[in-house]
């Protein structure tokens, strides 16, 4: 892929790619230029590095380039940016152990060329050692490239709001913002430390190339404030404006905020395609607060929409036209009508005609935890039973690492004096085993510790059985909820493996013997935990494949009968060819919520409905209250924020003037490339 033109409007070069993958591989080739070309000329290649979920794409792809392209790392020094302190290097919260397991060991970089940060060291000798991490960038030539990630509060490394331009490398105090972000990885805030040895500001901008990777919607808000407003000690990031070679890597999510991507007509001309025209004109409604149909002239004028009004107008018109596109989103029946019985009335002849009136359909929900499903669709879930369509749930990991301790020693306890009270004496003994194996192991347990197999198989068996009662409370039996418990998820921390071959075979394995007609998938891919992405890419190759391995069959045997009916002429072979294409819907998780003007399904939801959506979401007992990964700063409940984001969708539909509905459910279509 070519590498885009930098956006206007933005005071540091900033590009975007359609995904996290694709800008990856673009910095990596950067990478791997410079190595090449330093390796020929006998010279060494400094790179700055930083840690995190950010450059992980980058760090398997140099590692893809060194085991299948001969990329040759012997002459590469490394110097990572920070370090948490107090910390030990064999901690699984070190970034030391981080970038070895992440990186390193899978490089052929030598040890003495690996500079981190130490936690380890004494309080009176971490003055010094900042002043010799200096002195080393220096004797090594200075950083050649430096790899850099965003916080939230708009740090770069640990240089937390107010710090000065001219720091280096030094000890700092960690931003309540910063550790409350860290504390799903630490598996509560009170573990996080307080404190971190990072590269100065002045350290970072000394390096000849910058790349600042961003992606996800939740990068979008402090990229926008980074890269378009004033430098400033509040986002250190900012700083980034005066470096000659500093360049902003983002995907399309981390993107959104950006001026030439959320209202690119303020920016310049626009290809007013009806997909700009969509977003211009619902942007422009809910700014002047009315309706799409209530939008004249001046309004389009008054908000740098001119050129549209000249093209397009008038006004009525525009409106009128994108209130017909919006009303079509809104769908009660998605997947179709259903004649349940004859009490549903008479079924009119063009109503059959037309499609209205359809077979019941097999609809497969694929859930990356156990209670995405009813979190975020719970509603639509509902719907489609209740209208007669047959759904199933396929929960694709265990989501055990969000289980407590504490509900892990009530469960054991309980299933210990159940047995003693209902056992056999050999099943009494065998729980009395597993409890004291799972109270020794959580006893010794320390904070952030991965877990025993005895306590995440307990903690699998929580959810497991939670799902089970949430599909239940929305009509589904279990024998329609499949636990595919896929190999990615194994790893009993929150950081994932890549995805696994065999997890994409057993979702083309689920779909073949399934045949839904409708899939809906989680398309949050900024999920701050990772794992809907990976579950999301999985299902798309797993529909890739299964595609391109169906059409090639259905050519074959097409060729086939042709051979058989050549003499025929009543064979039509179009007639013939089945397309496996079935839909294949984005709910967005529990982060995030899709814009209006990207709805292309809104199912609406009565207070009824609703209700029943929120008891299914309380039988996931283990989420209630407080979540383990409650994800990013958000510390309403599950509940609470698809409650409002449903009633606030409904809202928003209302104040474009279209239908108003007590709650709307909302998705997109996914749209292969």
């Amino acid at each position: 892929m070519s590498t885009p033109h930098p956006l206007p409007h933005t005071r540091t070069r900033t590009i975007k790619f359609p995904t996290a993958a694709a800008a990856s591989k673009c910095v990596a080739k950067e990478i791997d230029k410079l190595i090449r070309a330093r390796n020929a000329a006998g010279r060494p290649t400094v790179l700055g590095l930083a840690t995190g979920s950010t450059p992980v794409g980058l760090y398997r792809e140099l590692i893809r380039m060194h085991k299948e392209e001969g990329l040759d790392f012997s002459r590469v020094i490394t110097f990572n940016l920070d370090e948490y302190y107090p910390m030990p290097k064999e901690s699984q919260h070190s970034y030391f152990r981080w970038m070895h397991e992440t990186l390193f060991n899978h490089l052929n970089i030598p040890w003495n060329n690996i500079h981190i940060p130490d936690g380890t060291l004494k309080s009176d000798e971490v003055d010094l050692f900042c002043a010799e991490y200096e002195e080393k960038i220096k004797r090594a030539g200075g950083v050649d490239i430096q790899i850099l990630g965003i916080g939230r509060t708009g740090h770069i490394a640990f240089n937390e709001p107010g710090s000065p331009q001219n720091s280096r490398t030094r000890l700092v105090t960690l931003d309540s913002i910063t550790r409350r972000d860290a504390a799903d990885g630490f598996f509560g805030e009170k573990n996080v430390p307080h404190h971190a040895i990072t590269m100065g500001v002045a350290s970072i901008l000394e390096a000849r190339k910058v790349f600042l990777m961003a992606f996800g919607e939740h990068k979008a808000s402090i990229v926008y404030k980074a890269v378009e407003q004033a430098p400033t000690e509040a986002i250190s990031a900012s700083f980034l404006q005066e470096h000659d070679d500093a360049l902003i890597v983002l995907d399309e999510a981390a993107a959104a905020e950006l001026t030439a991507i959320k209202r690119p007509w303020e920016v310049g001309p626009c290809d007013w395609t009806p997909e700009l025209v969509r977003k211009a004109v619902v942007y422009l409604s809910l700014k002047v607060n009315k309706g799409l149909q209530k939008l004249n002239d001046d309004d389009f004028r008054d908000h740098h929409l001119y050129e549209l009004l000249r093209e397009k107008g008038p006004a009525e018109r525009i409106g009128e036209a994108v209130f017909h596109d919006r009303m079509q989103t809104i769908t009660p029946y998605p997947a179709g009508r259903v004649a349940l019985s004859p009490t549903d009335g008479p079924v009119s002849l063009p109503a059959r005609r037309r499609g209205d009136i359809q077979a019941p359909k097999t609809v497969l929900v694929f859930s990356p935890h156990p209670d995405d499903d009813v979190i975020s669709m719970g509603g639509t879930i509902i719907r489609l039973v209740e209208q007669g369509h047959k759904v199933h749930v396929a929960y694709m990991t265990s989501g055990n690492v969000a289980v407590f301790d504490h509900d892990a020693r009530r469960f054991v306890d309980f299933v210990d004096e159940f047995l003693q009270a209902f056992g056999t004496p050999a099943e009494q003994s065998s729980a009395g085993t597993l409890k004291e194996r799972v109270y020794a192991f959580l006893d010794s347990k320390q904070p952030g510790d991965a877990d025993s197999p005895d306590v995440l198989k307990v903690k699998a068996l929580i959810r497991e059985t939670e799902a089970r009662a949430a599909a239940l409370a929305c009509g589904i039996p279990p024998e329609q909820v499949e636990f595919m418990d896929l190999r990615f998820y194994h790893t009993g921390t929150k950081t994932k493996k890549p995805i696994q071959p065999q997890d994409i075979e057993d979702i083309v394995a689920l779909l073949r013997r399934l045949q839904p007609h409708q899939i809906y998938v989680a398309g949050e891919l900024s999920d701050p935990h990772g794992t809907h992405r990976i579950c999301a890419e999985a299902i798309f190759a797993a529909v890739r494949q299964l595609r391109i391995a169906d059409f090639g069959l259905q050519i074959e045997n097409t060729g086939q009968k042709l051979a058989a009916d050549s003499s025929s002429t009543a064979f039509n072979p179009q007639s013939e060819i089945h397309n496996p294409q079935f839909e294949v819907w984005l709910y967005k998780g529990a982060w995030e919520e899709w814009e209006p003007h990207e709805i292309e399904m809104a199912v609406p939801l009565s207070p009824e409905v609703l209700e029943r959506k929120k008891q299914a979401i309380f039988r996931h007992q283990s989420q209630k209250d407080r979540a383990m990964f409650p994800g990013g700063t958000d510390r309403r409940e599950f509940w609470q924020r698809a409650e409002q984001r449903n009633l606030a969708t409904a809202r928003t539909y209302d104040a474009l003037g279209l239908a108003e509905y007590f709650a709307l459910e909302a998705f997109v279509k996914w749209k292969d490339g």
